[in-house]
């Protein structure tokens, strides 16, 4: 028996410029697009006369991409969802992520030159869009926000068994990269502004944020988001850290004055949550 199913096309990447602009607007995005329907008959049997290929989700997409003026993500995702709906009746449901990687204007003569670019940052714009017929569902988020702090952390009074080696910490180096992921009440609502608010919101909980624990600043990251946006139902965090250990330089006849730190090449730690407002 079939349980469940969905099929579709994955990372069709997609670059759009828009030359009406002084200076140009550059975007480049990675699409999936899924669908949920009535599909047994492709499985069980050899019907295939409803499963819309790949190449055509993908052909779609930038079919849209051209008729549309893609402003907020979220807004695309919803264009791309309905479009599939309408066209195909024994599709219930239509499942639509996109990832934004942003561009920057290069530096010349003072400000940013109108139509070249170097890339920004490693951060990346996302945003998750189910709809089916009688309802619709709309989530953004931000991934790599790499974040780090100097002061204002520590780590203490955690449990030990025989294999701990880790020393406590009233003042460490706090390295993290931020995943964030949020789901909104209201469909019509301006979804740059909203974004833009949540990573200030985020970053704003960080620095004030006296950090006893990755959980305890994840927490404090949620409550912040969810006070400043009653639109926002729900968020989902994680907080995957760098550990930075303080090098033990006795060896080489110096002392080490919590300055000197060997950060690792990936995190291990994995501390994620889901808060909803009460």
């Amino acid at each position: 028996m079939l349980l469940d199913d969905r099929y579709g096309a994955s990372s069709v990447l997609l670059m759009k410029v828009n030359r009406a602009r002084d200076p140009h607007e550059l975007k480049e995005l990675a699409v999936d697009v899924s669908f949920r329907g009535d599909f047994g008959q492709s499985y069980a049997g050899t019907d295939n006369s409803r499963i819309l290929p790949a190449d055509t989700i993908k052909n779609t997409i930038y079919a849209l991409a051209r008729l549309y003026p893609i402003q907020q993500i979220e807004e695309f995702g919803r264009q791309i969802a309905d479009h599939f709906l309408t066209d195909n009746s024994h599709v219930g449901e239509v499942d639509v992520s996109i990832k934004e990687r942003f561009w920057a204007h290069i530096p010349f003569g003072g400000k940013g030159h109108p139509w070249t670019f170097t890339p920004g940052s490693l951060e990346v714009r996302t945003a998750s869009v189910s709809v089916t017929r009688e309802d619709a569902m709309i989530e953004a988020g931000i991934e790599n926000l790499q974040v780090i702090k100097t002061a204002g952390a520590a780590f203490e009074g955690y449990r030990k068994d025989p294999f701990t080696t880790l020393e406590e910490s009233a003042d460490r180096l706090f390295s993290a990269t931020i995943q964030a992921c949020w789901r909104y009440d209201d469909n019509e609502i301006p979804f740059g502004v909203y974004w833009h608010g949540v990573r200030a919101a985020i970053l704003e909980s960080f620095l004030e944020h006296e950090s006893r624990s990755l959980q305890h600043t994840l927490h404090s990251i949620a409550e912040a988001v969810l006070e400043r946006y009653a639109d926002i139902r729900e968020i989902r965090l994680a907080l995957p850290s760098h550990e930075c250990r303080l090098v033990d330089l006795q060896a080489l006849g110096l002392e080490n004055q919590n300055e000197v730190f060997a950060p690792a090449e990936y995190p291990c730690e994995l501390i994620e949550a889901r808060i909803r407002r009460a």
